[in-house]
């Protein structure tokens, strides 16, 4: 059996550098399509349950809305505007960036569009004085990322796109009678959104209003709008903040135990989340 020829070195240099050519190619790919395509995103909270569960790995296609520096790595701030921009329709469900600290994402659904009305009267959602349609599904409740437990109403809920089609969701209820569900009317200004989770009593939205203060998309002065105690107000929402388009759960894990506690993973996954369209 004869030994192998050991590599000369300047053979050993262009096999180095085919390698470091290659590590380069695949992180320009990955770049690529994450900044360009489809991105994932892990679901931290419980704003948007029955539509999303916390755990959940989501697909978010950034082609939906056209690209802004939100769309890239490190939000190159030498991007500027939108480019093959597109408006999204009432029901998407969204990801965007925070309007008081941009370098974090939230996920809603989008319930207003520029000029639309929005309000809530006892529980209801109304859209340009019209009530929302929905259909009650019975009792639910699942557990939030702090432990806690929700337990409310499950409603099919059919938001109508400003196209004639109906979006058909469900949203989780447990109270009517708090300011939250009692709103004054909110007019959309141009350029912005009104995003809302489908957790309706437990999402920091566009309902809460007092951290918007300046800019475009800001609530008009002295109007009486809503301040979350948590000081987490979202307000209206620039449309150049939106990242993408939820389109599928790609894989879901419950988490109740710490990541290195391996044993638990398989008891842990949601199987019937895998591939889980987003309504």
């Amino acid at each position: 059996m004869s030994a192998e020829t050991p590599l000369e070195p300047s053979e050993q240099k262009e096999s180095l550098g085919a390698s470091i050519r290659q590590i380069i190619l695949w992180i320009v790919l990955i770049v690529a399509v994450r900044s360009l395509l489809v991105e994932p995103f892990n679901i931290p909270s419980a704003s948007m349950v029955p539509t999303l569960q916390v755990g959940d790995f989501v697909a978010v296609s950034k082609m939906s809305y056209g690209y802004s520096r939100y769309s890239f790595p490190m939000s190159p701030s030498f991007i500027s505007g939108r480019y093959f921009a597109s408006m999204p329709h009432r029901g998407d469900v969204a990801v965007f960036r925070y309007t008081q600290n941009t370098s974090i994402d939230y996920i809603k659904r989008i319930v207003g569009l520029p000029g639309d009305r929005i309000r809530m009267e006892e529980g209801r959602l109304f859209i340009n004085g019209q009530a929302v349609p929905r259909q009650d599904k019975g009792p639910y409740s699942v557990q939030d990322e702090r432990g806690y437990v929700l337990s409310g109403t499950r409603y099919r809920e059919m938001i109508p796109r400003e196209d004639g089609h109906v979006v058909a969701h469900d949203i989780l209820k447990m109270r009517d009678h708090d300011l939250a569900n009692n709103t004054p009317e909110y007019i959309v200004p141009q350029g912005c959104l009104f995003a809302m989770g489908d957790d309706r009593d437990d999402s920091s939205d566009s309902r809460f209003q007092g951290g918007r203060e300046t800019g475009a998309c800001a609530a008009p002065p002295g109007n009486a709008y809503l301040s979350d105690s948590s000081g987490h107000d979202l307000g209206f929402v620039p449309i150049g903040n939106l990242v993408g388009k939820a389109k599928i759960v790609l894989f879901s894990v419950e988490m109740r135990h710490p990541a290195w506690q391996f044993w638990y993973w398989p008891v842990e996954i949601r199987w019937g989340r895998f591939l889980h369209g987003i309504d």
